[in-house]
């Protein structure tokens, strides 16, 4: 089957191949449907990508796609089928000492793994996860690399702050005689260029972080490598991205000892303005760096005393936004997940934080593949460092010109103008009452619900005289999820220039549907504020205004009856057990 037959994949035209994709990610635990408490809402997954009709999105490349939908045992699954498994018994011949647990587990990850791979239906990451799972678990081993992973950390530390790397790093080359610029902006940009790059090239060095680690680092070696041509697309791209406005960054790392050479291109990188948000495993695994790592290793520790730790894994727009502008230069936030990579799995907190940031830098082979070398477009720009074969690449993948975000300095400036009409109609002694009210809480009927509360409100006006009514509903724009309004109105209903609060009742919906000449639908019998999720969140805000604004109308249901609603559904408007099998 060719790749342009399955990329991207569409329903209908063949049931059998139809029948097999929805198994891929039933089998490989990736369905949201299935496992809703794990994985990723489609919504949750909008925020970092953009994906077409009814296509999904899957932690693999596309060749490894398409070799699974093959159904066919090619070369390319069943080598990195293999590399698997050796890994996991590697683990087990260098960490277990008894003979008899050594064979017992060998045996074990074998019954396993010949079963995983039977019908070359899974995807090698989740396959490594599984068979790493029961390594852990029978051992009681939390973290098998702890050690190499430190004393790793500890030689790249010992080399970055060495008198030797300083003078390569700080020593001069040919292209300083012919630079012709003579400001010295422009010569403080060529310099902090220069010393990004060397540092990358620094990756490079294979033989160091390898099989002879080792070997001791000369002058003459870093001299040679930091002239090594960077390959790869990316490297024009991301010195363009660090050029313009101070940039929010997120970085998500990848292997211990290359972490530390990471944090010395972060720390270069926020001396220059940008922030950083490092993003981290959420538990050890191999010897990528978890937040086990940042909180003890004792290298990572220094090197990131001055850094904001993030916790939650379901952190609100609100919550997060409050976080970033304590402005630190470097955040450190886990990505929820036990594997190489899986956007799926993350936190509602990361793809929060994907969605907020200015462009992503990946690190490592793996999310490579899995990020670069796909056809899938996401939120951000990509920028990838790879190190392979004594050489490094940087790669780009723009992102989708369908992307649309609201920053919150937008929002601000959206609600900022809301305000201003409010202020002004007190000044003109016109009452100003916010009108709150099911809007997305009934999915797909948002558009109802926006008619709706508009011929509510205009009838109002019309009742009573010097009356200005907020409607949630006009201010709405394309692009705009649950988070994003969430995070307008709370700025709005906290300005102080709201005389009345009034929360949509059974009685305000029934004189809509009247006014419209309609009966009331079976799916808004019996609805009011209290079945909105928003509308929870807004009775709560409603009460702390009132204790700072006594004098403030509340009108609406009875308070108790709000608390059925618990969380919206990430990025969605309605409550997220609603779409709970």
């Amino acid at each position: 089957m060719n790749k342009k037959d399955l990329i991207p994949f569409a329903f209908g035209k063949n049931p059998g191949l139809d029948a097999w994709y929805t198994a891929f990610f039933l089998e490989n635990h990736i369905d949201h449907y299935a496992y809703p408490s794990k994985v990723g809402s489609p919504k949750q997954v909008e925020f970092m990508l953009t994906l077409e009709g009814d296509e999904r999105y899957y932690p693999c490349s596309d060749e490894m796609f398409c070799s699974i939908m093959s159904r066919k045992k090619n070369d390319l699954t069943k080598e990195s089928y293999k590399i698997i498994y050796k890994g996991i018994l590697k683990l087990v011949d260098d960490l277990i000492y008894s003979k008899q647990e050594k064979a017992f587990l060998k045996t074990l990850i074998k019954i396993k793994y010949e079963h995983e791979i039977e019908q070359n239906i899974i995807i090698p990451s989740r396959l490594e996860k599984r068979l790493y799972k029961i390594f852990v678990s029978r051992t009681h081993i939390e973290d098998p690399y702890i050690l190499t992973k430190r004393n790793r950390n500890l030689k790249i530390s010992k080399v970055l702050n060495s008198s030797i790397f300083e003078k390569a790093l700080n020593s001069m080359d040919k292209s300083f005689k012919s630079f012709s610029d003579n400001s010295l902006a422009s010569l403080k940009k060529k310099i902090d260029d220069m010393v990004f790059k060397r540092y990358l090239a620094f990756l490079s060095l294979d033989s160091f972080w390898g099989k002879n680690e080792n070997k001791k680092i000369q002058y003459d070696d870093l001299i040679e490598k930091f002239n090594t041509q960077i390959t790869g697309d990316g490297l024009p791209h991301l010195i363009n991205l660090l050029s313009e406005k101070k940039q929010k960054i997120m970085w998500l790392t990848s292997e211990a000892g290359e972490i530390v050479v990471d944090l010395a291109m972060i720390k270069h990188l926020t001396k220059q303005g940008h922030t950083v948000v490092i993003s981290v495993k959420d538990s050890p695994y191999f010897k990528k760096v978890s937040l086990l790592d940042v909180n003890t290793d004792p290298v990572l520790l220094k090197e990131l005393e001055d850094a904001y730790f993030i916790h939650g894994k379901a952190l609100s727009k609100n919550d997060l936004v409050e976080k970033f502008k304590k402005n630190n230069s470097i955040y450190v936030i886990s990505d929820g997940t036990k594997e190489s990579l899986n956007l799926l799995l993350v936190s509602t907190t990361f793809s929060r934080v994907f969605k907020e940031v200015d462009f992503v830098i990946s690190r490592g082979p793996i999310q490579k593949r899995c990020l670069i070398d796909s056809h899938f477009k996401f939120t951000q720009d990509f920028i990838n460092i790879t190190s392979e074969n004594n050489s490094v690449c940087v790669s780009y993948k723009a992102k989708s010109h369908q992307t649309m975000k609201f920053s919150h300095q937008e929002l601000e400036e959206k609600a900022q103008l809301i305000i201003n009409q409010m202020k002004n109609a007190q000044e003109n002694n016109i009452t100003v009452m916010f009108y709150s009210g099911v809007i997305g809480s009934i999915p797909g009927k948002i558009d109802t619900a926006k008619e709706i509360m508009s011929t509510f409100i205009k009838s109002l006006e019309k009742e009573f005289s010097n009356l200005f009514v907020i409607n949630p509903s006009n201010y709405y724009e394309p692009g705009m999820d649950a988070d994003d309004l969430m995070y307008m109105w709370e700025i709005v209903q906290k300005s102080g220039f709201i005389d009345i609060w009034r929360f949509q009742t059974i009685e305000d919906i029934s004189k809509s549907f009247e006014l419209l000449n309609m009966e009331v639908p079976p799916e808004w019998i019996g609805k009011d504020s209290t079945y909105s999720t928003g509308c929870t969140k807004e009775i709560k805000i409603a009460q702390e205004v009132l204790k700072m604004n006594p004098e403030m109308q509340l009108i609406g249901p009875s308070i108790d009856k709000f608390m059925r609603r618990e969380e919206y559904g990430v990025g969605s408007m309605y409550d997220q057990r609603l779409v709970s099998p």
